[in-house]
């Protein structure tokens, strides 16, 4: 009995010692080992299977599309470097100062554009926190609503193209999309890509931005106490040369990656070549280029990349022995039981992937858990594309969420001591709800994310 629900324990057993604070990969890699070496002790699990080990790490590092991460890393932590942001911030609060929630309409854009060109939400929220919220607060701003426009406006990152999510997203959902219509006797399977996923997340992630200035300018109007406009003495006029300095050349660089991807000039890879070309220029032309700066920015690249491909092996080792004991099979019957079909399965799913997104980071859950429950789903019929960018959202949703949201932490760690972390979580409420009604819409109108990718494939 305890091996029929070995599959189950090897997740108990992974939440447990990710709450000890034990590393994510090994903690991933041990675990599976430990329960496969249980396996074959009691002759439930075949160690042939661990043969597949070495062909699974070289795939792994030959995935060209992967290759794409550190590129899009090193394009991250360039710009942030560059000062590129705080220049840009400044020109849009004194251009929007005057308007209803100018401020906080500055930060939301400012931030669309820092999440598009960065794609980490940690740095975004950090940057952000660390460049808007003072201002915001000496403005006049109540803590709550400035803390909640930045967490919200950060995790954009989740969502807005070209994200690392969506990168590890679309590579995952390719596979499990493969192997559905396999399932389903499809044996020339239709592909789905990065930059489908691209494509289907521009219309969410420009709804999105547009329902948070709505909710600004209604906090405007309804409480201009806690969301004033700038007062004239305040403001000082810029000019149209300075705005246009500081926001063409992060717009340009966006429409360069993107356009190359959607036009299908280059690929995801080739696009976020480009891209880490491009913010090296920008910081050299800015004069921010110099040997200690390049060095940390590799090295901050360095990291980040050598963290999730450490993490992706950890998660193959444990996929592989999850599947071993008819892990997979257990979870199709599960769905395939349940009363509602494949709605009752996508809720439950949602459920669980936003569960696990208060203690695991995306890239663990788009590893570990998107591969397992990702075919099952998609041979229900489930579009692949529709579903990574609910996926996605979902977890964006997760990391606002109290009392263990990652972009809570993330701005707690930069917030004047006399912002109490109540306010934090208070602020980040309103935002949630926008972002579940939206996920609602998306529900409903399946569309909104489908249209664009099957027009431009047509």
């Amino acid at each position: 009995m305890l091996i029929e629900i070995l599959p189950l324990l090897m997740f108990l057993l992974v939440c447990l010692c990710l709450m000890m604070g034990y590393n994510v990969a090994f903690t991933l890699a041990g675990t599976a080992l430990t329960c496969a070496g249980i396996g074959i002790l009691t002759g439930h699990f075949d160690a042939n299977l661990l043969r597949a080990m070495p062909d699974r790490i070289f795939g792994t590092m030959n995935n060209y599309t992967l290759i794409a991460v550190p590129l899009f890393v090193l394009m991250g932590v360039m710009l942030e470097r560059s000062q590129l942001a705080e220049e840009l911030l400044n020109n849009m609060s004194r251009l929007c100062g005057r308007m209803p929630a100018g401020m906080g309409i500055s930060v939301v854009l400012v931030g669309m554009l820092l999440a598009a060109c960065t794609g980490i939400v940690g740095a975004t929220v950090v940057t952000m926190g660390l460049m808007s919220l003072p201002a915001m607060l000496k403005r006049g701003y109540s803590p709550e609503l400035a803390t909640g426009t930045i967490c919200a406006t950060g995790t954009l990152g989740q969502i807005i193209p070209p994200s690392i999510a969506l990168v590890l997203l679309g590579d995952v959902l390719s596979s499990a999309y493969q192997q559905a219509q396999l399932k389903m006797g499809i044996f020339n399977p239709q592909p789905v890509s990065v930059g489908d996923l691209f494509v289907g997340a521009i219309v969410p992630g420009f709804l999105l931005v547009v329902l948070y200035i709505l909710y600004l300018l209604f906090m405007s109007m309804r409480h201009p106490d806690q969301a004033p406009s700038g007062q004239a003495e305040e403001e000082v006029t810029v000019s149209t040369r300075d705005l246009l300095v500081s926001l063409f050349p992060p717009v340009l660089l966006i429409i360069l990656v993107l356009g190359s991807i959607i036009s299908g000039a280059a690929t995801p890879t080739e696009a976020a070549g480009v891209g880490a070309l491009g913010a090296t220029l920008l910081a050299w032309q800015k004069r921010q280029l110099n040997r200690q700066k390049l060095s940390e920015i590799a090295r901050s690249t360095t990291e980040i990349t050598a963290m999730v491909f450490t993490i992706l092996l950890g998660a193959s080792i444990f996929s592989l022995v999850f599947r071993g004991f008819g892990g997979e099979e257990m979870i199709t019957d599960f769905f395939n039981t349940l009363p509602g079909g494949v709605l009752s399965a996508t809720l439950i799913v949602m459920l669980v992937i936003f569960l696990l997104g208060f203690i695991l980071d995306f890239i663990e859950i788009t590893f570990v858990v998107v591969p397992i429950v990702g075919p099952v789903l998609l041979a229900m019929g489930l579009d692949p594309v529709w579903l990574g960018i609910m996926i996605a959202l979902n977890l964006q949703t997760s990391f606002l969420t109290p009392p263990f949201g990652f972009a809570l932490f993330y701005l707690r760690g930069v917030a004047p001591d006399n912002v109490p972390t109540s306010a934090i979580y208070r602020g980040v409420v309103p935002f949630i709800v926008l972002q579940l009604a939206l996920m609602l819409c998306l529900a409903l109108w399946p569309q909104l994310v489908t249209w664009l990718p099957g027009h431009m494939h047509s």
